[in-house]
């Protein structure tokens, strides 16, 4: 069964517990298509190749822009922090409690945060972004 973006969070980890970090608009593909090395001979007429390390690029997260919320995420730039994006929850509207009970898929990386450019009528934005220091993987039950 398909699940919806709605209940999706971006956490970090404090002392030993994982806390929402901000409400998120978007969040990033979590993981890459490996690269492909190749190994084509001279005896193969079509080109021939096995995977090679996993690509991610720089992990970017969208989210509505409030003082509060970019001074918070100011605050971690350049310190390693444990993150994850949980899928799922319970509660509705303002009331959501993150429980991952659909995946968590948990990283270490550097944050840094700046707002994004806007237009008339138009909701501003920040990107916040996360370089991975760590492969991403998803946790096991608890």
């Amino acid at each position: 069964m398909a699940i919806s973006t709605y209940k999706i969070f971006l956490m970090k980890k404090s002392t030993s517990t994982y806390e929402k970090l901000i409400d998120i608009k978007e969040f990033p593909d979590l993981g890459g298509a490996p690269e492909m090395l190749e190994t084509t001979t001279l005896s193969d007429n079509m080109q021939t190749y096995i995977p090679g390390v996993q690509s991610l690029d720089a992990l970017e997260f969208t989210a509505n822009y409030t003082k509060e919320d970019f001074t918070k995420l100011k605050a971690l730039e350049g310190q390693e922090c444990e993150f994850a994006v949980w899928f799922g929850g319970t509660g509705e509207g303002g009331t959501l409690t993150p429980t991952g009970t659909d995946g968590k898929f948990e990283f270490t990386g550097q944050l840094s945060v700046f707002p994004v450019g806007g237009g008339v009528n138009e909701v501003v934005d920040m990107t916040v972004t996360i370089a991975p220091s760590t492969p991403i993987t998803m946790a096991s039950e608890d």
